[in-house]
């Protein structure tokens, strides 16, 4: 007979598909940003990690490379702002709405799930910040909204292998390993 007690969690982290929403890849020299950013009308964060808020949520991911997350009603709108921007200000903005999938990570042990396929730091990444990482072998990009709730921006054909990892490690944070 044992006397040691086990607290296990019954739901040590929630995951959810959040709804679809128009997003785009941009990608500028860096002595361009702040024209073709004042020529969309956003905020083109200068540090990779940072990110920013308002008509379009953004993220810097490389020195000229920025994601926007915007809405529907918004997205043909930045559309032809970036269209009518090109020929003074040279990008590349690409509409890529239907490769990813967001997933929501949240609750206690989300940070903890996280970590069984991140090779990065994961509790380094401060609250408000997003960073373009791996997930077992699937490229993502993670963005941390608070202390224990995440996204994660998945290429759509990788959603399986991300979830299935995922179900794995709830099985194993259940069962208290």
């Amino acid at each position: 007979m044992t006397t040691q007690r086990h607290d296990f969690d019954a739901s040590p982290f929630a995951l959810e598909t959040l709804p679809w929403s128009p997003r785009f890849s941009l990608r500028v020299r860096p002595e361009n940003r702040a024209a073709l950013a004042q020529a969309l009308g956003l905020d083109l964060p200068e540090k990779v990690g940072h990110r920013s808020s308002g008509t379009a949520e953004v993220v810097c991911l490389g020195p000229d490379e920025w994601t926007i997350l915007t809405t529907e009603g918004a997205r043909d709108a930045l559309a032809r702002a970036g269209e009518a921007a090109y020929a003074a200000i040279p990008h590349s903005l690409v509409e890529i709405s239907d490769r990813e999938i967001t997933l929501r990570l949240s609750g206690a042990q989300a940070l903890t799930a996280l970590t069984a396929a991140c090779p990065r730091d994961v509790g380094a990444l401060p609250v408000g910040r997003a960073a373009r990482t791996l997930f077992d072998t699937a490229t993502v990009i993670l963005w941390r909204d608070g202390a224990d709730s995440f996204r994660m921006d998945v290429w759509r054909s990788f959603v399986p292998h991300v979830r299935a990892i995922l179900a794995k490690v709830e099985a194993e944070l259940k069962s208290g390993l």
